[in-house]
């Protein structure tokens, strides 16, 4: 029997890498959020992690924003590396807590 699924996308390159090896759940979304703050719209990062939450914490951080979760790209001892597109309509988050919306007029400018 032979398989008919499409191959899966090929995952574009990084215009940006962030590590965050030895970084944890939220202080890896917080140096996530800050690295990124100032990248375009369609911004490919590459994310380093060590996080063992990391796949689950960065899809449901990806939903949450509106990011687009581009998935794992190389899963190994020292760590694994995940991809995803940064998108225009991207919810703010607070910059103390990476999993809540910002507030107007005090996260952000009014």
């Amino acid at each position: 029997m032979t398989d008919s699924s499409p191959a899966p996308a090929p995952v574009p390159e990084a215009d940006m890498t962030i590590d965050g090896t030895g970084l944890l759940c939220v202080a890896l979304l917080l140096r996530l959020r800050a690295e990124i703050a100032q990248a375009r719209p369609r911004t490919v990062v590459h994310l380093i992690a060590t996080d063992p939450a990391a796949p689950v914490d960065l899809a449901a951080w990806c939903h949450t924003t509106g990011h687009h979760h581009l998935g794992c790209l190389l899963d190994g001892e020292d760590g694994s590396t995940y991809a995803l597109r940064l998108s225009a309509g991207a919810l703010p988050t607070r910059p103390d807590a990476p999993w809540h919306p910002a507030r107007p007029g005090v996260d952000t400018p009014p």
